[in-house]
């Protein structure tokens, strides 16, 4: 793997860390349950993008 697709990489990494956090967080504070629903949905979505990625490494 070069230099500038590592780097890519680890930058996806961070982003769909960022995400999974953000869901997370979000998801426990909105009071809508089919809302909240999805933004768990998001979270699970962002946790395997971010598995993806790590298995590249």
């Amino acid at each position: 793997m070069t230099n500038k697709e590592l780097l890519y990489v680890e930058d996806a990494l961070a982003h769909e860390q960022f995400m999974k956090n953000c869901s997370k967080v979000t998801s426990t504070q909105i009071k809508d349950i089919s809302l909240g629903t999805y933004i768990k949905e998001l979270e699970e979505k962002h946790s395997q993008l971010f598995n993806k990625f790590l298995n590249l490494l």
